[in-house]
């Protein structure tokens, strides 16, 4: 195990697919499922999303007002270059949640808002997915520890 020093910052989870998410403060992960009233919840590999609160400041540098869930992510992580990690790894959240990192990236078949708002985006890039290997209950402000 590695103590990474990496906390949540925030929670997000949305409605409907295509919109931005807003921050629960704690939200219950299902196994094999994602985050409970999530739309991109279910038996996938793209359960939960994570991006780096470090991405995020890279658009905020670039003249973009934008915020964690912004960018349609379930988690928001400080303190933790999630794009560099290996497909494979998990991660602890919190007291017992363990995800699977499954994918790095995405194809972004339609361009979001973030896009036409600054001609770039993070997430298809810096933005990582994973399974829920282990549900439990995560808050702003749990650490996120790497376990292998």
């Amino acid at each position: 195990m590695e103590d990474t020093g990496a906390t949540v910052v925030s929670v997000n989870i949305s409605e409907a697919t295509g919109e931005k998410k807003h921050d629960v403060g704690t939200c219950e992960l299902l196994e094999e499922h994602g985050l409970r009233g999530d739309a991109h919840a279910r038996d996938w590999h793209r359960q939960v999303s994570l991006l780096a609160l470090e991405s995020i400041d890279k658009m905020r540098d670039a003249g973009l007002d934008v915020s964690p869930g912004d960018f349609a992510e379930n988690l928001t992580i400080e303190g933790l270059d999630v794009k560099s990690l290996p497909v494979g790894t998990r991660l602890s959240v919190g007291g017992g949640v363990l995800l699977e990192i499954t994918q790095i990236g995405k194809e972004c078949h339609e361009r979001c808002a973030i896009y036409y708002q600054a001609g770039d985006c993070v997430m298809p890039r810096e933005g990582v997915f994973a399974r829920v290997l282990e549900g439990g209950k995560v808050s702003v402000g749990d650490k996120v520890v790497v376990v292998a």
